[in-house]
């Protein structure tokens, strides 16, 4: 398959402009490759595919890196042909930094790893995508994030939890996909943007795949965990705490109990007798029915050292997943505010877990809503590994029929400064280790792929899963300069395509935001579907809604003085700031308190009138960006244009779904008609 839609960013259109490409044919006529490590001929291998592509010539391949104008190998490889000024730009660097050094003669590309050479080659390729000049490079590159992972929420039967865009491309009817191409493409696109790791199966580990740690499937994931290793990715399997018992060895699988110490040590040497570079365990324990240490009045500290310990001996790493909450909690009792969950239960475990274990954190307290507080948790452990974790899937952000472009909430989220340890304690230095200096730490997210030929159901989706490498590899990136560079990729070099697509990619956030949930109260979508509106639609209901909205006021008070006390979590200035309704931020004010409808905002209108304003503004800015889009029907393939209409125009009929649902439900509640005298029924 080689449509225009299945290459996603990895498109190698051919280069027209004739000084450029005159330019690469002269540089890229002959490769050196100095050496035969995987990852190194996986680097050939993207060479001989784009380079013929992109400049329509042959491209021969050298053993003689002195008469070759284009050379690659790693840097001790390369020792004898590198000078000590090269040699020294990679010295202080980590073992996935690459050197892309050019003039007039030859470019060369080493590193200090074959990884990191192949991470070059893609550097290098994403430049000439971009048409840039290749004579003049001396770039030196690591990535800022040591784990950078994608989590798969794919079943057996080859559903994919919060999937979006087909089936699974792992999983056909409780049998591995046969033909492994798509998973093989797929672990190229995650190289081309320094994706390091990834869980390939859902962290809801149902009976049958508990049996993926087993001899009856494991064959079948070494080879999977063969096709990512020679992109530089590792693998990791989400694992069913109860596995000891659902795989009937043991009747416990209490963490303290020596016989399911020792199984646990025998199933992990079991596996790397498979997968010798095997990653480790992903776990999803004591949240949402799913099994765990609670079961036997054990701790988190408990059960994911068990693991570690087993996993020890071979480097293996256990990620703990912190989504911890009681689902059957009665919401309305100030002691069980979802939000609380995971501090609550984390913090008081710091400095207990064993040094292999890292705590996974989802970016917000609750769960993966528009707009949320920064979790509090992420940083609140100076003695625990810890990653942050975003959600490339847009489950709550139009599930890849809206468009939502979230890297600028992701930087959002990064930029954030915690105060943890003063002033300049950001998410985005604690969560690449510079904080407290732990020995893991690193970014994760749930991936947005499936079987659809695009990839990601819409196709301007697209742009998320590449934004989330670029901007784990390098968050000083922007969200403007990201954009840019997936367009230009994407859709080629037409300035009227890549203006139009950048300026529909940087508003759609707030466009999403503008007639769904507003001012940070969340939810109010659809139980279980998580898509459209239901305003009360809190899905354990008896316990009544998450925005407790009556015919006074809305909002969860989560103040100290006469709310659950969530503000505590928080560093200063952050608890005074959220604690107090004067100076907490307009869009999370109805996370943090209850107000009347006529409050008035610091924009200043009122509550009601802000809801009412933003939920017809939101329903017009989409009928904007179907007329951006339409714009451009003469300037893309028939395909993509119409996959990407069809969506804004499904797009559209939710916006409006929203707008009436919302401004009908809190004109009934509140009494007050909007000051504009639009018809609200």
């Amino acid at each position: 398959m080689n449509s225009k839609k299945y290459n996603m960013w990895l498109q190698y259109q051919p280069v027209t402009d004739s000084k450029v490409k005159e330019q690469y044919q002269l540089l890229l006529d002959q490769v050196c490759v100095i050496g035969d490590g995987i990852q190194l001929q996986a680097a050939k291998e993207e060479l001989l595919v784009a380079v013929p592509q992109m400049l329509d010539k042959k491209f021969n391949v050298s053993n003689d890196p002195y008469n070759s104008r284009f050379v690659i190998g790693n840097k001790i490889k390369l020792a004898q042909h590198l000078d000590e000024s090269k040699q020294a730009k990679l010295a202080d660097k980590n073992e996935e930094a690459f050197l892309l050094s050019s003039d007039e003669k030859q470019l060369i590309i080493t590193g200090n790893s074959d990884v990191a050479v192949l991470y070059g080659v893609h550097h290098l390729l994403r430049l000439m995508q971009l048409h840039a000049d290749i004579t003049q490079l001396d770039i030196v590159e690591q990535p800022k994030n040591q784990f950078r992972m994608l989590n798969q929420w794919d079943n057996f039967d080859g559903s994919i939890e919060r999937g979006y865009s087909g089936r699974s491309i792992f999983y056909q009817n409780n049998q591995f996909a046969e033909d492994k191409t798509r998973i093989k493409d797929y672990a190229r696109f995650l190289s081309s943007v320094g994706i390091n790791a990834i869980s390939i199966n859902n962290v809801n580990v149902w009976e049958e795949e508990t049996y993926f740690i087993t001899k009856k499937y494991l064959p079948e994931i070494q080879e999977i965990a063969s096709i990512f290793r020679t992109y530089g990715i590792k693998l990791y399997l989400s694992i069913n705490f109860a596995s000891p018992v659902t795989l009937g060895d043991l009747d416990t699988a209490d963490p303290l109990d020596q016989n399911v110490q020792n199984w646990w040590k025998e199933k992990t040497k079991e596996i790397y007798e498979y997968i010798p570079d095997f990653g480790g365990f992903v776990v999803k324990a004591d949240s949402e029915n799913r099994p765990g240490p609670f079961t036997y009045n054990r701790d988190h500290a408990d059960g994911s050292n068990m693991l570690a310990e087993a996993l020890e001996p071979f480097q293996g790493k256990v990620i703990w997943r912190c989504f911890v909450y009681n689902h059957l909690q009665d919401w309305r009792d100030r002691s069980t505010d979802r939000a609380r969950a995971a501090y609550d239960h984390f913090k008081p475990l710091d400095g207990r877990f064993h040094e292999n274990v890292i705590l996974q954190v989802k970016n917000g307290p609750m769960d993966f809503q528009v707009r949320e507080p920064v979790s509090p948790l992420i940083g609140a452990m100076p003695n625990t590994n810890q990653m942050i974790e975003f959600q490339v899937a847009q489950e709550y952000t139009g599930q890849q029929i809206d468009l939502c472009y979230l890297i600028p909430q992701w930087k959002e989220v990064l930029a954030f400064d915690t105060h943890i340890k003063g002033e300049g304690t950001t998410i985005e230095e604690i969560v690449a280790g510079n904080i407290h200096h732990n020995k893991y730490s690193g970014v994760a997210a749930v991936s947005n792929i499936g079987d659809d030929e695009n990839w990601t159901g819409n196709t301007l989706a697209q742009a998320n899963l590449y934004g989330y490498g670029r901007l784990t590899w390098n968050p000083a990136l922007t969200s403007e300069e990201i954009a840019k560079e997936w367009i230009r990729q994407t859709f080629g070099t037409n300035q009227e395509v890549l203006d139009t697509i950048e300026d529909m990619l940087l508003n759609a956030w707030e466009i999403y935001e503008n007639y769904t949930a507003p001012l940070g109260v969340g939810w109010m979508v659809t139980p279980g579907v998580h898509y459209g509106p239901n305003i009360d639609g809190y899905e354990y209901s008896k316990w009544g809604t998450y925005h407790f909205a009556d015919r006074d006021g809305i909002g969860v008070d989560r103040t100290k003085e006469t709310g659950t006390g969530y503000t505590e979590q928080y560093q200063e200035p952050h608890q005074s700031i959220y604690n107090d309704l004067d100076k907490v931020p307009d869009e999370l004010l109805l996370f943090f308190h209850h107000v009347p409808y006529k409050y008035t905002l610091k924009s200043g209108k009122t509550v009601i009138q802000h809801i009412y304003d933003t939920h017809y503004k939101g329903y017009e800015q989409v009928e904007g960006l179907i007329e951006q889009w339409n714009g451009l029907s003469n300037d893309i393939d028939r395909e993509r244009f119409e996959n990407v209409k069809n969506r804004l125009e499904r797009q559209l009929e939710n916006a409006k779904e929203w707008r009436d649902q919302i401004n009908t439900y809190f004109y009934r509640k509140s009494g007050i008609p909007d000051q504009h005298g639009r018809t609200i029924y």
